[in-house]
């Protein structure tokens, strides 16, 4: 639809060992999320799964858009109705999950230094999350940027900041405690009984400088295993996930509730040649108005249809695993 010219990226799919994850089944997905609701919670590229997943089930049932008829919300939070499965699509904008504002109100941009208040869950989707029977949180990308970091109202530490004579706490510290706030304020939620699943890191693949120094995605098949490990600061951002996945676990089993972790980091990493990029608009320039505007390329978020697909196969396993359980735990209580 965009203009990429080849389609080999099409052609791959991740293969677990010993065994075949199912394709995805649109009407088998509608018949398990039947009467229930769900949400993503993070940033764009959890918003980016949520259009994988309104474009595989189109071919069964297409929803309707009922996100204008919450006033007060913003342009980000995208809400889908599916009629005939009374099933409820939500998309919750919140790139950091806990407060976040601009140091400076009057300059906002991609590089703009930001407030982190990391010990307080951003209330614009905490406050709509209560009664949802599946949450997918997700978030990383965006804790690359400046950051100046808070706690308990505090100035604690800041990454990448500037600024004299605060101590430099590094991305890592600020990702491990937003994580856990986030986590920690969803599982305590007095009413909240559904299930949490958190889609671990997916990394970006820039070659020959970063996002916004001519960085580029141009390759065209995926890494073999013995061209690409997971090591570096991906490493680090997972592992910071997973910590904190297993103790929010455990808070969660002593509520009685479900987190599930979807860990697609590590065969993302394989998939350089699933990003949309920019060259296809002439190397990065495209015109708007007469006029050649410079794009940078788009080497973070996945082209539809394209190797994220696979994330929604997980989801539905996890479903139904889910739904099968709750069905014998149902007659199990019945027989008792």
């Amino acid at each position: 639809m965009f203009g990429r010219p080849d389609m080999e990226f099409l052609k791959w799919r991740w293969k677990p060992y010993e065994c075949e994850l199912p394709l995805f089944n649109a009407t088998q997905f509608l018949e398990v999320v039947k009467g229930k609701s769900m949400a993503s919670v993070g940033d764009s590229v959890g918003r980016n799964q949520m259009n994988s997943l309104l474009c595989l089930l189109s071919h069964v049932a297409e929803p309707e858009d009922i996100s204008g008829r919450y006033k007060t919300e913003a342009i980000y939070f995208r809400r889908w109705f599916y009629a005939d499965y009374n099933f409820t699509l939500v998309t919750l904008w919140s790139p950091y999950l806990v407060q976040a504002s601009d140091v400076d109100p009057n300059r906002h941009s991609s590089d703009s230094l930001m407030n982190l208040h990391l010990d307080k869950a951003d209330e614009a989707w905490v406050r709509e999350i209560e009664s949802f029977d599946f949450v997918i949180v997700s978030a990383g990308q965006w804790f690359f940027r400046p950051l100046i970091f808070y706690e308990n109202d505090t100035l604690v530490g800041c990454h990448k900041c500037g600024l004299e004579g605060i101590k430099d706490l590094s991305l890592y510290y600020g990702y491990k405690m937003a994580m856990r706030t986030a986590l920690r304020s969803l599982i305590n939620l007095k009413g909240y009984k559904g299930v949490t699943f958190l889609r671990t890191f997916s990394p970006a693949h820039f070659e020959n400088g970063d996002w916004n120094k001519g960085g580029s995605c141009e390759r065209t098949k995926p890494y073999t295993k013995e061209e690409i490990k997971l090591d570096g600061y991906i490493l680090w951002t997972y592992m910071t996930q997973v910590e904190e996945f297993i103790e929010a676990e455990r808070e969660a089993m002593e509520r009685g509730l479900k987190l599930l972790m979807m860990n697609t980091t590590e065969i993302m990493l394989r998939r350089p040649d699933g990003h949309p990029n920019n060259n296809s608009y002439v190397y990065g320039h495209y015109s708007s108005k007469g006029k050649s505007v410079i794009t940078h390329n788009d080497c973070v978020h996945w082209c539809l249809p394209g190797p994220i697909d696979t994330w929604n196969e997980f989801l539905l396993y996890f479903l139904k695993m889910e739904s099968q359980l709750s069905s014998f735990n149902s007659k199990l209580e019945r027989f008792v």
